[in-house]
């Protein structure tokens, strides 16, 4: 009885989390909902998803909007000209633009070394379409113990990406090593609120699971360097459904030579 419901526990928690991924998956501003990635340049220009003129340079990117135009930027409503100065690689901010009936918001963003604006339309047909993704059914056959083993300094590790000529650079601090049908290991990147992030590949890729990457969350090692990788958590990124994505790839290191039939599927 014991096991049963610790089975029927973890199944139910699993469902809230990817009901919850697919949710904001499917938000009206998520990725499923934008409709182009312009790449900006020194001359202004125009784009039919987005209001005004844009360009960039090393003082950062500049929107120049026509007469009776408006965006909001940070809470204030902004007309004319808005510089938003120079911005980190990987970051971003999120611009509000009225179109008619539609509330649009615009990213702008810097992702390898070029800076960039893709809009997010609620009605775009990648979102209203979209029907879900399937997932392997969870199972602990794809719950591992992992060993976090440090490196002596954390480790700048340039990655490609979907984009041909783009590149991605993060900080790795060391790699967790398990065993899944033998003994593994996983170049591993830093996560969110002191976790770990991995970009991994597969034989199931390009077969069952999306090709060119998928990402996982693990929670942060213990002061013994502990922690458990859960690949039923396996998520794809934005690249897999949409071609206005910049995603990057997994380190050669993090190519897997075993079938890890858990987590997300090819989108539906």
């Amino acid at each position: 009885m014991t096991t049963s419901t610790t089975a029927a526990d973890r199944t139910a928690a699993w469902t809230a989390w990817h009901d919850a991924h697919e949710a904001a998956r499917a938000d009206e501003h998520g990725f499923l909902a934008i409709t182009s990635i312009r790449w900006l340049g020194a001359e202004p220009e125009r784009f039919d998803d987005a209001p005004g003129t844009w360009s960039t340079s090393a003082d950062g990117p500049v929107a120049v909007l026509d007469d009776g135009q408006s965006i909001v930027v940070d809470g204030v409503e902004v007309t004319g000209t808005h510089r938003f100065g120079p911005l980190p690689e990987r970051s971003g901010t999120d611009v509000v633009w009225q179109d008619g009936d539609e509330t649009v918001v615009i990213e702008v963003a810097r992702r390898g070394g070029s800076d960039v604006v893709r809009p997010r339309h609620p009605g775009n047909p990648t979102r209203t379409g979209y029907t879900g993704t399937p997932a392997y059914e969870p199972t602990p056959d794809f719950v591992v113990e992992a060993h976090f083993e440090p490196f002596d300094e954390p480790r700048s590790v340039t990655v490609g990406s979907v984009v041909d000529g783009l590149q991605h650079v993060y900080e790795a601090p060391g790699v967790l090593t398990f065993d899944l049908d033998g003994p593994r290991s996983l170049l591993a990147f830093n996560g969110y609120g002191g976790g770990l992030l991995v970009l991994f590949r597969d034989r199931t890729s390009g077969v069952t699971t999306y090709a060119a990457n998928r990402s996982l969350d693990v929670p942060a090692p213990d002061a013994d360097g502990r922690t458990t990788i859960d690949f039923n958590r396996a998520t794809n990124l934005p690249c897999a459904y949409t071609p206005h994505a910049t995603c990057p790839l997994p380190p050669a290191e993090n190519h897997l030579d075993v079938a890890v039939e858990a987590g997300e599927r090819l989108p539906a």
